[in-house]
């Protein structure tokens, strides 16, 4: 019955991804936590099955021709080396994964605090964008893209939450002649090896539990899919700023209690 339950969960947080396009992590690993798994093992098995669903859209992008590599490269740079030393303080400053349980709590809450801004004020965010889009910025682009790569790195390892809809805010900044859909195919490049890096630096770890991540593949495959379709019909205006207030209220529970 319980194979069944995270079935479901897979697939509830599938179709919600494919109507709203918000990150799977964002709603996972909360949802995980109310199941009453460990803090490591629902951001672990999170970070693989993020990993593997998003694998299929990166490719999908790339031949569509959305994904600016550079970026990727550039991001990553900054993320995968971040993510490693991330996993090397957890092995080696705790003796047991319950010891920093609480530290990946308390990043779960940040994150989907963060998340729940960037999607209530996505608009605002890619005026501000737009407004502050001078040659003197330019100059820095190329470090303040390796730097959010840092923080991408550290935080989406320690909660898995981040690698979407935070990754697309900062190329939206940092970048704001970027078309929307080269912003989309680029994060989601992105995401693909640095959700991989994590989850296999928490599979190394032990907080990897497949029997749960066979079950939510299995859920949310096919979900996805139709929630991309649904997604036209869905009032879309409605959805996220119920989701964003529900991310709201789990982050600020996580994040200080």
């Amino acid at each position: 019955m319980d194979i069944l339950l995270y079935i479901a969960a897979g697939a509830a947080v599938g179709l919600v991804v494919g109507i709203t396009g918000i990150g799977g992590g964002a709603l996972m690993t909360p949802l995980l936590l109310l199941f009453g798994f460990p803090p490591q093992v629902a951001v672990g098995t999170d970070l693989m099955y993020a990993g593997l669903t998003k694998a299929g859209g990166a490719w999908s992008h790339h031949r569509q021709g959305h994904v600016r590599w550079e970026l990727v490269r550039l991001l990553a740079a900054g993320s995968i080396p971040a993510a490693l030393v991330t996993g090397l303080l957890l092995k080696y400053l705790f003796e047991h994964p319950d010891h920093y349980a609480s530290l990946l709590r308390n990043a779960l809450g940040i994150m989907l605090l963060l998340t729940a801004v960037v999607i209530l004020f996505r608009k605002q965010i890619l005026n501000l964008a737009h407004r502050e889009n001078t040659r003197h910025w330019a100059r820095y682009r190329p470090a303040a893209t390796l730097l959010m790569g840092v923080f991408l790195g550290v935080f989406v390892t320690l909660s898995s939450v981040g690698a979407g809809a935070i990754g697309t805010a900062v190329l939206m900044l940092i970048y704001p002649a970027l078309r929307s859909t080269g912003v989309v195919g680029t994060d989601i490049a992105h995401a693909v090896p640095l959700t991989l890096v994590g989850g296999l630096i928490h599979m190394y770890l032990g907080n990897v539990d497949f029997q749960l991540l066979g079950a939510l593949l299995i859920g949310s495959l096919p979900a996805i899919h139709l929630g991309s379709h649904l997604s036209r019909r869905m009032p879309e205006h409605v959805l996220k700023p119920v989701l964003a207030t529900i991310l709201m209220t789990l982050g600020a529970k996580y994040a200080f209690f």
